[in-house]
């Protein structure tokens, strides 16, 4: 009977140590996600990229930088530790972005916060601006 049972244990602790060895992985592993893009098209990524580099080597684009104080070699840095989808999106944007934004976007805004305070400040009574807003005396 004893000798059942220390062959049970041997076994066992051999077992344990088999188990615990094959489950710990030898060196630590690191996933991250992995863009479509970046895998189907590397040359897009690649040419996106290089347009981008031309792009920030312009000497307009870098004296506009600097006019709004960012240093253009810091641009250049930050522009190449972008992912690649990052890059392919702001590589097809860059025509078609304006440098200074919309203006029309802007006059829009402030027009539209010109009015909402108005419009608040008439239902109050303090102006009367607006004739459709009716005024409780």
């Amino acid at each position: 009977m004893k000798s059942k049972d220390w062959l049970r244990r041997l076994v066992c602790a051999l077992m344990v140590v088999s188990l615990l060895f094959w489950s710990a992985p030898p060196q630590a592993v690191w996933a991250a996600w992995v863009e479509t893009e970046s895998v189907l098209n590397p040359s897009a990524a690649d040419s996106a990229r290089a347009r981008l580099e031309i792009f920030l080597a312009r000497q307009d684009v870098q004296a506009a930088l600097q006019t709004h104080g960012i240093d253009p070699r810091e641009a250049c840095s930050r522009a190449a530790s972008l992912s690649d989808g990052e890059i392919l999106r702001v590589a097809d944007r860059i025509p078609e972005m304006p440098a200074g934004g919309s203006a029309l976007g802007v006059v829009i805004g402030a027009g539209l916060v010109v009015f909402i305070v108005l419009l608040v400040t008439d239902i109050l009574g303090f102006t009367h601006v607006f004739p459709f807003v009716t005024h409780r005396r």
